[in-house]
């Protein structure tokens, strides 16, 4: 079984939807049938870590016109059984060349992408998809929405999370980040402008709130992007910029000790069609806060796993949040009975059972 998988990021990617792509073409390695997967991003931000066997990564191509040749001519190569397209925006070149190739079609679909009702070539793209993947139930309605596409074709699979996450020395990695006393929040997230939507501010601007309730609150904020600087004014206008502390990018070996060291991780979204970060938190032990909007629900298990507020309501959610975070093992072996790579990739394959046996 050959697959050809289009891309924006995966090996060498940065952000949730480069780690899903990663952990997806993890999964679907170990299959009972282990199909090989070439793989052709459209970038790579950073040095690519090892693929895992049967699974090759190309060099990035930053370039619409670029990429479109070479997706063409790998595929003339490949001669692919099934075309994966990651992001809605490859949606028209990967139906092209699962067309061309009599291959079956495999769509992903992520948030933001497909909350808005796409262009004709866009939607026409994923209704030829043979299976529509979905991270979210809200994903999965909001594709459904616009869509005239078969409802058994678009299947829920939420993110995984890695095994590195676990519960750890949180004194240790307190006193690795200089923490004393005081109850920290945690935030991971990129600071784009694009990106708003994740919230930072909304806390920087409850912290007087919480001050005010004898909470000493720290904030931590792991992330870079071009969102930093207004982020900063708006502490410093607020009162609160020695409450507010930037970290800049947490490199992948340290971040499992930033969620550790922190009292509550909390990342009040509007725009993230599940949110990998909540897992990863909480697999460490940390509890976790979002919005009950668009994926958080299912990434917080409606409530079961984290808190989960109104817009309206964040700051009382967030003072009861910290009035009662602790950190807990059997908060971790729960996110990962649901969430682990065992579950993520017996989900994956039953989803994928019928593309493989039409393609073979």
């Amino acid at each position: 079984m050959r697959v050809l998988a289009l891309v924006t990021e995966a090996y060498g990617g940065y952000g949730g939807i480069a780690q899903y792509n990663r952990d997806l073409f993890a999964a679907m390695s170990g299959f009972a049938v282990a199909p090989l997967i070439e793989v052709l991003p459209r970038y790579a931000r950073g040095r690519a870590e090892p693929a895992p066997e049967r699974v090759r990564q190309h060099v990035a191509i930053n370039d619409r016109q670029l990429l479109t040749l070479k997706a063409v001519a790998l595929a003339e190569q490949l001669r692919p059984d099934v075309v994966f397209s990651g992001h809605l925006h490859l949606s028209p070149l990967a139906a092209w060349i699962a067309r061309r190739h009599g291959a079956r079609l495999v769509q992903q679909a992520h948030g933001v992408e497909v909350w808005p009702r796409p262009g004709e070539m866009r939607r026409r793209s994923l209704e030829a998809a043979h299976l529509v993947l979905c991270v979210s139930r809200d994903t999965r309605a909001r594709v459904l929405a616009w869509a005239d596409v078969p409802p058994e074709r678009v299947r829920v699979a939420p993110n995984t999370v890695a095994e590195r996450f676990t519960p750890g020395a949180r004194g240790e990695a307190r006193q690795r980040l200089g923490l004393g006393d005081e109850r920290v929040i945690l935030s991971v997230s990129r600071l784009d402008a694009g990106q708003r939507h994740k919230g930072q501010d909304r806390i920087i601007r409850l912290l007087p709130a919480l001050a005010a309730r004898g909470l000493d609150v720290l904030y931590l904020i792991a992330g870079e992007g071009d969102d930093a600087h207004r982020l900063r004014a708006l502490a410093t206008e607020t009162g609160v910029a020695e409450r507010v502390r930037f970290l800049g990018r947490t490199p992948d070996e340290n971040i499992a000790d930033l969620y550790r060291a922190a009292d509550l991780f909390a990342l009040p979204s509007t725009g993230d069609g599940f949110g990998i970060v909540y897992l990863e938190a909480m697999a460490c032990g940390t509890p976790a806060l979002g919005l009950a909007v668009g994926g958080a629900p299912d990434a917080l298990a409606d409530g079961e796993l984290g808190v989960l507020a109104d817009e309206e309501d964040l700051l009382e959610a967030l003072a009861g949040a910290l009035a009662g975070a602790r950190t807990t093992p059997a908060l971790s072996e729960a996110v990962r009975a649901r969430f682990g790579r065992g579950a993520f990739r017996a989900r994956l394959e039953r989803a994928f059972c019928g593309v493989f046996e039409a393609a073979a």
